[in-house]
């Protein structure tokens, strides 16, 4: 049977966002993926390495699904209950779990790892991750790109600035690195489709990745969600597209 609008709000807002595990959202919500498959990338990257750095880990999901790390693995993560879950998740792996901030500098001496890996970061230290970085070592991350499920936030908030819809580009951010010092190997960019089946799992999406629509809570955007909920209950799935960029640097010997 299917369920309220107001059933839908009351279990969307109900539901933990601790860690980045996506698995609540199977038959209410899809994402295409990237065709480079970072988390088979990174593994083969962990692999050759000898001490590795998962920055801003979120509660450790990706690195802990690597199947062989570093002699070395370190992940650092800025959010107390990420901190907690991805300790419970990497410590029996052998991953060490740093609570950081997230603001300069890292917790690390120069040139500690020959490899440091990020998913989704909030934002980058480039001048960090040369520092910590041994020459020849690599950079290698999945990005989020300009304008990400921007139909989702312009719903919310109204046409943005070009400005903040430019912010995240990949040459953008492939400049950052350069001017740190690193080589640009590899820069991929895609689009991709997204699809959001009912309006609680939106409300999720919206709780969980805070940034999209910063101050979000139920109440404060309750007449736009029964609007939202209507549309979809008439016309089939909420379409966004997420913006993702892959980027490999090297620090020069």
């Amino acid at each position: 049977m299917s369920r309220t609008f107001d059933e839908l709000l009351a279990g969307a807002a109900a539901e933990p966002t601790e860690g980045w595990d996506f698995s609540w959202f199977e038959g209410r919500a899809t994402e295409q993926r990237p065709s480079w498959g970072y988390q088979r990338l990174m593994g083969e990257r962990m692999a050759r390495a000898s001490a590795a750095l998962d920055i801003q880990t979120g509660g450790g999901e990706v690195l802990a699904g690597i199947p062989q790390h570093p002699p070395l693995t370190v992940a650092t993560e800025g959010w107390p209950p990420n901190v907690a879950e991805a300790t419970r998740l990497l410590h029996p792996r052998g991953v060490v779990v740093v609570a950081d901030p997230d603001e300069p500098p890292l917790p690390f001496a120069d040139a500690a790892f020959d490899l440091v890996v990020c998913r989704h970061p909030v934002t980058v230290r480039w001048e960090e991750v040369a520092r910590v970085l041994t020459p020849g070592g690599t950079y290698l991350a999945q990005h989020v790109g300009p304008s990400s499920v921007f139909e989702l936030v312009e719903y919310f908030l109204g046409p943005q600035p070009e400005e903040v819809r430019a912010a995240r580009h990949p040459d953008r951010e492939a400049a950052g690195a350069e001017a740190a010092g690193l080589e640009v190997v590899d820069l991929r960019a895609e689009r991709l489709r997204m699809e959001f089946h009912d309006v609680g799992a939106i409300v999720y999406f919206l709780r969980k990745v805070v940034w999209m629509v910063p101050g979000f809570t139920v109440d404060g955007y309750r007449d736009r969600l029964r609007e939202l909920h209507e549309r979809i209950t008439a016309r089939g799935p909420f379409v966004a597209h997420s913006a993702r960029h892959l980027i490999e640097a090297r620090k020069p010997e």
